[in-house]
């Protein structure tokens, strides 16, 4: 564990004396596509979480196949009572499909002016083009995750693939699953450790409010 991930977890130890309600807004990422139900990303999320002394609950709001735009049309009612805040990584479907990033961009700002009006905080988790949809795609979609975080006061983690240290599939064979393109349980436990702290740092704010 590095210096600036444990000087977080002291940092936010007492913000935790209080359980906090998570939704996690997702794709087939989220939802734990191919995976056993306690190797997906929001149990070994949760149990991160726990193992680091927060007392949070997780909702998977992970749908295997979602878009920007199936988010934006199921954020309303994700957004109950009970939950204090909310992850959102949306978009690799949308990158997949090739849809013009401008339309992306619309619709999560749609989820997170969704969650303002809730008053929920929200950490936004980046996705990265490949290069294959040319450098003008990959600027605009890479780019709006930033921009809207910074627009919504929202935190950013840079890329939800990031704990995998590579998004080429050659490169991390043994981190995904047969198809290619999903992580297997060893991926995500990956993932989770370098998302981990961002969470943590979401819990921290919700509480702080």
């Amino acid at each position: 564990m590095s210096k600036a991930i444990a000087a977080l977890l002291l940092s936010v130890t007492a913000a935790f004396a209080e359980p906090v309600t998570i939704a996690a807004m997702g794709d087939s990422l989220t939802q734990g596509y191919g995976l056993q139900a306690e190797q997906g990303f929001v149990p070994q999320m949760q149990a991160w979480l726990e193992r680091n002394g927060a007392e949070v609950t997780l909702i998977n709001a992970g749908v295997s196949g979602d878009t920007t735009a199936g988010g934006l049309a199921r954020a309303a009612w994700t957004l109950t009572p009970e939950v204090d805040a909310m992850i959102v990584a949306l978009g690799g479907n949308d990158m997949l499909r090739g849809i013009d990033p401008a339309s992306s961009k619309e619709n999560l700002a749609g989820i997170l002016q969704a969650a303002v009006d809730q008053d929920v905080d929200v950490l936004l988790i980046g996705m990265q083009a490949p290069g294959n949809f040319g450098p003008e795609y990959k600027a605009a979609f890479d780019g709006m995750y930033a921009e809207l975080a910074d627009q919504y006061d929202a935190l950013l983690a840079p890329s939800f693939l990031e704990g995998l240290g590579s998004v080429d599939p050659a490169e991390v064979q043994g981190l995904i699953q047969a198809d290619g393109i999903h992580p297997n349980a060893k991926g995500v436990a990956l993932i989770v450790d370098v998302l981990g702290p961002y969470v943590l740092e979401l819990i921290a704010q919700s509480k702080g409010d």
